[in-house]
């Protein structure tokens, strides 16, 4: 397949990329409130390949198309920061395929998810103003604390 990025290859902002890895770890679906009120299912499911391993967030029914050791293309995928740690996302642009090729070797060493990086994604264009024009623009709280996406999942404390 052309045009696959490998796993060790991917950053904060990489966006459009189609990616081919293996099944290592599903995770138990965990019930969140997102930032527009609703409530969602997510399972994050532990993926590898050659070069290193990521978590891919699974919303809804996408979690029950994924098998353990089965190995999945994603096409149109996204990075997102979850607690500054990187997820990789379909989305709704993006496809989610079991693939008929397979990765054998997975490299458990460099867990891409691990690493916790400044999310930046709110300060583009040298503001520092932000929705409703206030600075912070979530009523003092950071986007951490305001019950949004970015915060669901775990229930361990960050340093």
């Amino acid at each position: 397949m052309e045009g696959i990025t490998k796993i060790k290859e991917l950053t904060p902002e990489s966006r459009r990329v189609n990616v081919l890895a293996k099944v290592v770890e599903i995770g138990e679906p965990k019930e969140i409130n997102t930032r527009f009120g609703e409530t969602k299912s997510v399972t994050e499911v532990v993926i590898g390949d050659e070069t290193g391993k990521i978590r891919l967030s699974l919303w809804g029914e996408q979690a029950s198309n994924v098998k353990d050791g089965s190995t999945l293309h994603i096409d149109n995928g996204y990075i997102s920061l979850v607690r500054g740690q990187m997820r990789l996302n379909v989305g709704k642009y993006g496809n989610l395929n079991e693939s008929e090729e397979t990765v054998s070797e997975v490299n458990n060493e460099l867990d891409m998810s691990e690493k916790v990086y400044e999310n930046t994604n709110f300060r583009r264009g040298g503001s520092n103003f932000r929705r409703g024009g206030s600075p912070g623009g979530y009523g003092g709280r950071s986007r951490r604390d305001s019950g949004s996406r970015g915060n669901y999942g775990n229930d361990e404390e960050q340093d």
